[in-house]
């Protein structure tokens, strides 16, 4: 069997792990499941939530725990050195805690009233039955996020202002004019900022399933053109021009199934 990603089409940390593939070549397939469903195939990798990555018979369930065993393959996402290697892993960590949470919940805000757009961002790629099933789905799972993300008006707000934070982090980072934000080179640090910075920025070259910029609220759209053309706004964006590679890994619909022989 391939190594197998387990993902949510729009999620940003499955977005990160499969980003961290495909930089580094890895052939691999992906199942990915809508909301609620996607319990049914984590649970089974010993994960709750995606992403999940099953290789060698084990799995991985965290996005940071996939990078560093991609790391250990040599995949070159943290420095060998003690100093520079702490820094990306504490601002990854960052990231993960802050970003990562608040920018989901703030677009969640925006789009849970939407049906129509969250069934075209959560669909694609999935099983076909989950898909015929998500419509009537999206009217249990929606309250039940709410409830998962403690999702708000208020919180909304709140969560927007924690992203405009980290935000300001990184540009105080970038002053001094470098490219990347430890060593000078991409790092793990570098793409989780811009992936767990995409449900707030809507780049085109996300690898996963966002609504494009027209087709958002116009609240929503403004504050994603306003952040992106934030200092931080335009090195994310910028990373996903750079570094987001443009061929498809290998995909398969559905859960894979041992290979019996004949």
């Amino acid at each position: 069997m391939k190594p197998c990603l387990i993902t949510m089409p729009h999620s940003h940390y499955c977005e990160k792990a499969r980003w961290a593939l495909d930089l580094f070549g890895l052939e691999y397939v992906e199942e990915a499941h809508p909301p609620l469903f996607h319990w049914l195939a984590t649970s089974k990798r010993g994960g709750r939530s995606v992403p999940v990555f099953v290789h060698d018979a084990r799995s991985y369930t965290d996005s940071t725990d996939i990078l560093l065993h991609l790391d250990e393959m040599g995949a070159g996402l943290y420095p060998q050195e003690p100093g520079p290697r702490t820094e990306v892993l504490q601002l990854e960590d960052e990231f993960d805690r802050t970003l990562g949470p608040h920018a989901r919940r703030w677009a969640y805000a925006q789009l849970l009233p939407h049906s129509a757009l969250l069934f075209k961002v959560m669909s694609p790629g999935t099983p076909r039955v989950e898909r015929t099933l998500l419509p009537a789905v999206l009217p249990i799972a929606k309250p039940l996020i709410r409830k998962s993300l403690r999702i708000s008006d208020q919180s909304a707000v709140r969560s927007l202002a924690l992203v405009d934070q980290v935000f300001s982090s990184v540009e105080e980072r970038l002053r001094d004019g470098r490219r990347y934000l430890v060593g000078g080179r991409f790092t793990a640090a570098d793409l989780t900022f811009a992936s767990l910075a995409a449900p707030v920025l809507l780049p085109p070259k996300y690898r996963g399933h966002m609504p494009a910029l027209d087709e958002v609220p116009q609240s929503m759209r403004e504050v994603v053109v306003r952040l992106r053309q934030t200092v931080s706004g335009q090195f994310a964006m910028g990373l996903f021009d750079m570094h987001r590679q443009s061929a498809l890994p290998l995909k398969r619909i559905g859960p894979q199934r041992p290979h019996r022989e004949t």
